[in-house]
């Protein structure tokens, strides 16, 4: 089993969703849509001065579906290359 967490713009969760869940059927995963911190570029605070936010969705799959999900993600990446699309994936021991 294995943990993926993609961290984005929050205007990339629609693509992101949309486009993984017409790749892998049945996909689950959990979104917390209003991240805030800071990233390579700048802050995602939410605020006047940084008013930009991000999405975090979290999927938890079997193995095989890893590298659908780096194909997913990466696809998207290269559309919109400047969102700042981050992928993390965790395995269980």
């Amino acid at each position: 089993m294995i943990r993926a967490e993609i961290f984005a713009n929050q205007s990339m969760q629609d693509v992101l969703l949309n486009n993984l869940e017409a790749a892998i059927p049945g996909f689950l995963y959990s979104v917390v849509p209003l991240a805030h911190g800071r990233g390579g570029e700048s802050y995602k605070l939410g605020t006047t001065t940084w008013p930009e936010t991000n999405v975090i969705i979290i999927a938890y799959c079997d193995d095989d579906k890893e590298s659908t999900i780096v194909t997913v993600v990466d696809y998207v990446k290269e559309k919109f290359k400047d969102e700042g699309i981050k992928l993390f994936v965790m395995h269980d021991r």
